[in-house]
């Protein structure tokens, strides 16, 4: 896809998702991934930043939601309706409860498929972007 406008060639950020409310994570890296936080954002064009997570197992929850919120899915067969609560969801999937929370904030059409693509979610501290990403964003 070719670009009528000047966008910059895009950065990367590492975030430590340790000890962050998972809704206000999840709009700062939202807006990174589309690019809001440049002056050359352009809401057509894929202007975003890369964007890894690291720790997304820390993440915390306000109010009751480790028990109320719940995630559900279907299989595709009769009957296949399953459920998971945030905090199974944290054991088995840690990275899937930030990826849904960004994700979600993301415009619904086909340019969200590209800037999903550049969120990168790890559940501990290791990852294999350290050449792409010199220092931590603090957010």
């Amino acid at each position: 896809m070719t670009s009528l406008f000047n966008v910059a060639k895009p950065a990367w950020h590492v975030i430590d998702a340790k000890g962050q409310v998972v809704g206000r994570l999840a709009v700062r890296v939202a807006a990174m991934l589309r690019g809001k936080h440049k002056p050359t954002f352009v809401p057509q064009e894929k202007c975003g930043d890369h964007v890894v997570i690291v720790n997304a197992d820390k993440v915390v929850f306000t109010g009751k939601k480790h028990t109320d919120k719940i995630y559900h899915w279907h299989s595709g067969f009769p009957g296949g309706k399953k459920q998971r609560s945030v905090r199974d969801q944290l054991v088995h999937k840690p990275e899937e409860v930030l990826r849904k929370a960004v994700v979600g904030m993301l415009p619904k059409n086909r340019l969200a498929k590209e800037q999903a693509k550049m969120l990168r979610i790890f559940a501990g501290e290791v990852h294999p972007h350290f050449a792409q990403a010199d220092k931590p964003t603090v957010l």
